[in-house]
């Protein structure tokens, strides 16, 4: 078909239509995308949003969040930091970031004992710490610490050879301790026999795993404790050689002789059979957030019938492959069904709560008191605490027991597709695929439709 002048302006006058009102559809979305901007993030692990903990967190913080970046302007951090402060904003509107220049300001920079690039000043109700190595883990702790009114005060009982909270032998709770600090947890070994009355003050009390029995005046001081409206961490081992006999009794617990072992540990490549997996976890706001299994060393297995008043929630509970081994642990085990020994799955952890006596929030509801039974002290010891979920089941047992338990520990996200590989052969694929064939396509399309115009 032949073109005639009149036809050719019309073409061109259509032409140019299209053109002003693709502009204008352009310029619409670019200034919809800037006033209302649209966020995806298709990592497989989410890596570049808040975390559901973080996100929890910033809801409940009332007033602003002043954060000060004291980082260099020509700084490679810059960006990276710009970019973990923005994930907040998005959802605490009121967080008011400022950025400056550590070396115009040697005075501030010394008294708020920032030591490196890239520092972050936060600060929350009149409550300010310094942050010296941002991440989102890090910055969410530092809130969560600044949220509390005033850090929680928890007593490990000593004088027995317990595990410490401050300990650097294989067995204590050093690392432990650090981390709960870091969440706002003071932790401070007691001698019941030096202070008898210094349970009142406390948040919590944790029996460690007692290697010698407790004199009559110490367990009359727990069970008093108890019965006044404690909060109790009790972490047990097989043969609990405290004397707590009247404490399991109060609370109707009854130890299970034995070793809790596993027959299927060898499948999931743990060579020791008394070093079992817990994948199984309750219902709870402790083992809620909980991801991956806990590992739990040489653990003991328990029954709880509570007394009245008491609830009770299974925390840990082994495999249905399971059972308490009472005999010896080398060689070739097996369940005997003519002894003591129980099958599973058992109770290796568990809650009890009950509102505490002559206590009532200002809400009007009552406070509840709150106990917290493991039948193992192994998975938060130096040695154990970074083997699966110790150390994230540990902090939640924490601030459950004082109360806290909306401040939940930020799991580190797992990067899955961080790098992609591949063969020699898909390699060449995609190379020839962009470097030959998609060109020859393209200039063939081309020449196609030009050849089809000249003949029309």
């Amino acid at each position: 078909m032949r073109l005639d002048s009149s036809m050719r302006r019309r073409l061109w006058r259509q032409h140019l239509l299209f053109l002003l009102l693709f502009s204008l559809v352009i310029g619409l979305l670019a200034w919809l995308s800037v006033r209302y901007p649209i966020r995806a993030d298709w990592t497989a692990s989410g890596r570049n949003t808040l975390s559901e903990a973080s996100q929890a967190l910033l809801t409940r913080l009332d007033g602003p969040v002043h954060v000060t970046a004291y980082i260099r302007d020509n700084s490679p951090l810059r960006e990276g930091i710009s970019r973990l402060i923005d994930r907040y904003r998005r959802y605490k509107s009121d967080l008011i970031v400022t950025w400056a220049n550590p070396d115009l300001l040697p005075d501030q920079v010394r008294e708020l004992g920032i030591t490196r690039d890239g520092a972050l000043s936060v600060e929350y109700a009149g409550r300010r710490e310094t942050l010296q190595y941002p991440g989102e883990q890090a910055l969410t702790q530092v809130l969560q610490r600044l949220s509390r009114r005033q850090n929680r005060l928890v007593l490990f009982l000593e004088g027995h050879g317990e595990r410490q909270p401050h300990g650097v032998a294989n067995h204590d709770l050093g690392a432990f301790g650090r981390e709960l600090t870091k969440i706002g947890i003071e932790t401070r070994g007691v001698n019941l026999i030096a202070e008898p009355g210094i349970l009142a003050d406390a948040d919590g009390l944790v029996i460690a795993s007692p290697q010698t029995p407790l004199t009559a005046d110490e367990i009359r001081a727990v069970l008093s404790y108890v019965q006044e409206g404690g909060n109790l961490l009790w972490l047990l081992e097989p043969a609990d050689p405290s004397g707590l006999k009247a404490l399991a009794a109060l609370l109707g617990m009854t130890l299970l002789p034995g070793v809790v072992v596993d027959a299927d540990t060898p499948r999931l490549g743990i060579s020791h059979p008394a070093f079992i997996p817990i994948a199984d976890y309750g219902p709870h706001p402790v083992t809620a957030p909980l991801r991956s299994p806990a590992l739990l060393p040489q653990a003991a297995a328990f029954e709880v019938e509570p007394l009245a008043g008491w609830q009770t929630a299974v925390l840990l509970q082994s495999q249905s492959s399971s059972w308490t081994e009472t005999g010896s642990l080398e060689g070739r085990i097996q369940f005997d069904p003519d002894t003591v020994e129980r099958p599973g799955p058992l109770t290796v952890g568990l809650a009890l709560f009950r509102p505490q006596p002559g206590s009532v929030a200002p809400s009007g509801d009552a406070i509840q008191q709150r106990l917290v039974i493991v039948g193992d002290s192994d998975f938060l010891s130096n040695t154990y605490l970074g083997n699966g979920a110790n150390l994230e089941l540990g902090l939640n047992i924490f601030n459950w027991l004082v109360l806290d338990e909306a401040l939940i520990t930020i799991p580190p996200k797992n990067v899955p597709d961080a790098n992609l590989y591949l063969s020699e052969n898909t390699l060449a694929m995609l190379a020839a695929f962009f470097l030959i064939i998609l060109p020859a396509g393209l200039l063939a399309s081309g020449w196609l439709i030009w050849f089809r115009r000249q003949r029309s």
